[in-house]
């Protein structure tokens, strides 16, 4: 039985079992939720083969256990259509100045790219609609300030991009046609961002959205780091403060949302990696109110529901990954492999990092 096989059966079968147990809603002062399936699966991390062992990969977009794409630095854009067996580089030609730091895609086909560098006009996004063979750029940035954080799609359509503030607010571009064209949101229904506070581009997951298309983004660079919450679309916000702590390099780095009402946050201090205080917390009234996590190894800058184990939350880093049972409210580290993002979709999950590194999540009994 191939591992791919295995991940799918033991994924189905918790499937299977968090159906039949319906869970009561959990207040804020509840112990830890306990996890859906029991004896707790082990996990571990199978590296995958890239065509480059130099870019730093940071953006990563499964589209279902056998599509994903990967963005990284040097103009890099991976692309595998068989579950990571074969990975290729399909990136936009003469682009090596650019780190295409969020990436989104819908299908083998199509995908979005939205990429930082040195310059104010190297902050872009270029769209694909054929596996990677041509690119369009569809937005260049021309405002000196601006700098593009994260990116994420409600549905194949509509997709939206933080940047850094700009005359004192945080900017959102949004799309509505697959990411062929962008337009600035308006600002006046945005909170003023704090002195020194911005967003991180470590790995396309600073901003996110929950299944009922509510946005989120998190922040750092002031203490503590901070949620802002959308219900409309992106035009008006609020903010709250998160049990994360901020400061120039640590804050909130990433969001990720699950069944229900349910959510993470995760992040710390890029600059001291194996720092474990104040790193993570968890939503359980879809972003209204945010509470401390606790477990995480050190700084995260990535995280991802697990489909298929109805609690379970992975949390990336460059000093290991954790995986949580409880919906975010405990973590238990099971690798110290380096990892800047992670995706999961239905039956797989998968990570990327620096040198090339990319991996599928194995599942064990």
């Amino acid at each position: 039985m191939t591992t791919m096989s295995r991940l799918a059966g033991v994924l189905a079968a918790a499937a299977a079992l968090a159906t039949a147990v319906t869970l009561a809603a959990t207040p804020a002062t509840a112990r830890p939720i306990a996890p859906t399936i029991r004896p707790v699966p082990s996990l571990s991390w199978s590296l995958l083969t890239t065509p480059t062992s130099t870019a730093s990969l940071r953006g990563l977009s499964a589209v279902n256990r056998r599509v994903l794409w990967a963005g990284g630095s040097e103009g890099t854009i991976l692309r595998s259509v068989d579950g990571g067996r074969t990975v290729t580089s399909v990136g936009p030609a003469r682009t090596s100045d650019l780190q295409f730091r969020s990436v989104y895609a819908s299908s083998a086909l199509h995908a979005v790219a939205a990429s930082i560098g040195d310059t104010p006009d190297a902050m872009r996004v270029y769209v694909t609609d054929n596996g990677g063979r041509t690119w369009r750029m569809s937005q260049q940035n021309t405002l000196p300030t601006a700098f593009y954080d994260c990116m994420t799609f409600t549905n194949k359509r509509t997709g939206y991009i933080l940047s850094d503030p700009v005359d004192g607010k945080f900017l959102i571009l949004k799309t509505t046609n697959g990411g062929h064209s962008w337009r600035q949101l308006p600002s006046r229904g945005m909170p003023p961002a704090l002195e020194g506070e911005a967003g991180f581009a470590a790995s396309g997951t600073c901003i996110a959205s929950n299944r009922r298309g509510d946005l989120f983004f998190g922040t750092g660079g002031a203490d503590p780091g901070r949620i802002f919450r959308s219900t409309d679309g992106g035009h008006s916000w609020r903010v709250t403060d998160s049990p994360i702590a901020g400061n120039a390099t640590g804050g909130v780095f990433s969001l990720s949302f699950g069944p229900g009402r349910r959510g993470v946050a995760v992040g710390g201090d890029f600059m001291t990696p194996d720092t474990a205080v104040a790193n993570a917390a968890w939503t359980g009234d879809r972003g209204r109110t945010w509470h401390a996590g606790t477990g995480l190894g050190g700084y995260r800058s990535g995280s991802a529901w697990m489909y298929g184990f109805h609690n379970g939350v992975l949390a990336v880093g460059t000093s290991g990954s954790d995986v949580s049972w409880d919906a975010g409210r405990t973590y238990v580290t099971f690798d110290t492999g380096t990892f800047n993002t992670v995706d999961c979709v239905p039956w797989a999950c998968f990570a990327a990092g620096a040198q090339g590194r990319m991996a599928r999540l194995v599942v064990g009994r």
